[in-house]
């Protein structure tokens, strides 16, 4: 079981014992294979950075330190329990709104609807994830935010671009915000023998969904010949997307055992989490282009903004969160 700080008199340094000695096994075993990774692939960099320097290997190995922190963080979200993980992606949405507006400029007009979605829905969002009320959690946004959001800028009487501005808010506040709530909101889940360990179900899907991208730039540059999308996405090969896809679905289904799913299930479910996670990259990476950019921003060393890391999860976390409830729930 994993608990969440909340004794005002237990010291740091008791609760993280505390958090230390409640992290499931399994947890422990899948930290040690990401962390075996990660030193391979630091090895597999340094020896090419002596042999074959050059641009392709320096962004590599930036690529390799930024993993490193992340999957530091995730680790002590997991180990610090429910409230750290919600605090740490109400802040991943704050900056990848914030990343997703600065592509798509707004007007004076739009200062209160802004306020609304940084303000008020993201931590909204959140907050009903922690009180666990699945019902306004799966509405608030897309029903009471799509509607209140166009009448509040409406009021400023701005109506240049009305139409434009308003679907940009409002698609990247589904996106950044209502999409990505549904990583964390595996919580929520009360699947019957699988008390108590939905947090190794986030871990689950956001390690096939980064190994997939991973293993897809891989299998792309190695055999990569046929592009899917040269205009959208000029990396992605169609021997990426297979080769990569294809393992990291076999990666997932060998870790079936910290799932509530069968070897099966488990290998049918990392291939719909690879699928839409395929689909959210290569849509974003439209909106990109359509806006003259590269990246949505500069914050990840080796991996541009907070959203180039999240743009496969947010397509991907909320088909498999429904999945997943309608199948086990």
């Amino acid at each position: 079981m994993i608990t969440d700080f909340s004794s005002g008199n237990l010291s740091l340094d008791g609760f993280l014992q505390t958090a230390l000695a409640r992290a499931p096994q399994k947890f422990w075993w899948v930290i040690a294979g990401v962390v075996g990774v990660l030193l391979l692939a630091s090895l597999i960099g340094w020896i090419l950075s002596r042999s074959r320097p050059g641009p392709v290997v320096e962004n590599l190995n930036a690529r390799v330190r930024a993993w490193w922190v992340m999957v530091g963080v995730l680790a002590a979200c997991f180990l610090l329990g429910k409230t750290a993980t919600l605090v740490l992606y109400a802040l991943l949405s704050f900056f990848a709104l914030r990343e997703f507006l600065t592509l798509t400029p707004t007007r004076r007009g739009d200062h209160w609807s802004l306020c609304l979605c940084f303000y008020v829905a993201i931590p909204l969002q959140y907050w009903l994830i922690g009180i666990d009320w699945y019902g306004l959690f799966v509405m608030c946004i897309p029903v009471f935010g799509f509607l209140l959001l166009p009448a509040v800028s409406a009021l400023s009487g701005d109506t240049e671009n009305f139409l434009e501005r308003n679907t940009k808010v409002q698609w990247g506040l589904m996106l950044t915000v209502y999409c990505l709530s549904h990583a964390p909101a595996l919580m929520l889940l009360r699947i019957p023998g699988y008390e108590g360990q939905n947090l190794l179900l986030l871990f689950y899907l956001l390690l096939v969904v980064q190994l997939s991208d991973v293993l897809q730039y891989v299998f792309g540059k190695l055999f990569g010949k046929h592009l899917l999308a040269p205009l959208v996405s000029p990396s992605k090969t169609v021997e990426g997307l297979m080769g990569g896809g294809l393992s990291a679905a076999g990666v997932g289904a060998a870790l079936w055992w910290i799932t509530p799913f069968t070897p099966l299930q488990s290998a049918l479910l990392s291939l719909l989490i690879v699928v839409c996670g395929f689909l959210g990259g290569l849509a974003l990476s439209a909106v990109k282009r359509s806006l003259g950019a590269k990246d949505w921003g500069e914050m990840i060393e080796g991996h541009g903004g907070i959203l180039d890391r999240l743009d496969s999860v947010v397509y991907a976390a909320p088909v498999f969160f429904h999945v997943v409830r309608y199948l086990y729930q």
